[in-house]
């Protein structure tokens, strides 16, 4: 008799939204199946009055959003390997269902191949879900699933091994391209990544960039994205076509003034190991409707 897939679930938390936290506790809690094993890690906050079974990582500073993601995983063993899968979720986000957990397992458990799980991120008050959540081009009906080729940082679910194979998330991002970072290896490696319209993840509609240094991160990790991934003849195609479309949308002034510094350090500063995709890979993310020249 095979045993039922064990699942973990990491969350990172400043410590502003306690009251959103704890909802989003009690929904992962209220999950259909075997209970999903929780840990919550605290950037620069210490932790208390979380539910009973619930563990804590607290600390001492802010030290981003894929490092924070490594040590909750690192807190599940090495590699996040005592469980089988790891869900990744926002902590003012909230599991609008209680069978998420089920078809997680019942999706790993039917593809072995399949690597990732992207949830639909949809406002709770509206149950919309806007385009950018929808990791593909073609993101104009985000009730349609498919294979895609990245996934959503704070709505997913990820296979374990893929960890063991791949690695974990760039520590160096601190915010923004990290999961695309991950997905690319794991694609090259093989796995398969899916986005499911029905596992869906309630979160409020907000402007990425109300995070002060998003258009610095932005143009920084693509360029390091692009450094550490592609094969060395996209990587000035892949940056171009990105910096024109950032000039096509008409930022600000000094929206476009942190861009181009970030798009400068990208460049200036070490970006980690070099590990280009294969040709193959490029093939595939090709046919998957995503080259990664855009």
């Amino acid at each position: 008799m095979t045993r039922p897939m064990r699942l973990g679930a990491v969350v990172i938390t400043m410590g502003n939204r306690p009251d959103d936290l704890r909802a989003l506790l009690d929904s992962v809690a209220r999950q259909d199946g075997d209970p999903v094993e929780v840990v919550v890690v605290g950037q620069g906050v210490e932790l208390t009055g979380l539910p009973e079974g619930v563990r804590t990582v607290s600390l001492p500073e802010n030290v981003g959003i894929p490092a924070g993601r490594n040590i909750g995983i690192e807190a599940f063993g090495p590699g996040g390997t005592d469980v089988d899968a790891l869900l990744f979720l926002d902590d003012d986000g909230l599991l609008a269902n209680t069978d998420t957990a089920e078809l997680v397992r019942q999706a790993f458990t039917a593809d072995p191949k399949l690597g990732i799980i992207s949830f639909r991120i949809a406002d709770p008050e509206t149950g919309l879900t806007q385009r950018r959540h929808v990791p593909r081009l073609r993101a104009s009906d985000p009730m349609r699933s498919s294979r895609v080729t990245t996934f959503l940082g704070g709505a997913n679910a990820v296979r374990t091994k893929v960890f063991a194979e791949v690695g974990g998330l760039p520590d160096e991002f601190f915010y923004a391209h990290e999961e695309t970072d991950l997905a690319w290896r794991a694609l090259d490696a093989d796995w398969m990544i899916d986005y499911r319209s029905d596992m869906v993840l309630l979160h409020p509609t907000t402007p990425p960039s109300r995070h002060a240094t998003y258009h610095f991160n932005v143009a920084r990790n693509r360029v390091w994205l692009a450094r550490r991934n592609l094969p060395a003849p996209l990587v000035p195609v892949y940056l171009g076509v990105w910096l024109l479309l950032t000039l096509a949308r008409r930022p600000s002034a000094s929206a476009l003034q942190a861009w181009f510094g970030g798009f400068r350090a990208g460049w200036r500063t070490p970006c980690g190991p070099r590990q280009p995709m294969r040709w193959r890979t490029v093939w595939r993310l090709t046919r998957l409707g995503r080259p990664p020249v855009v």
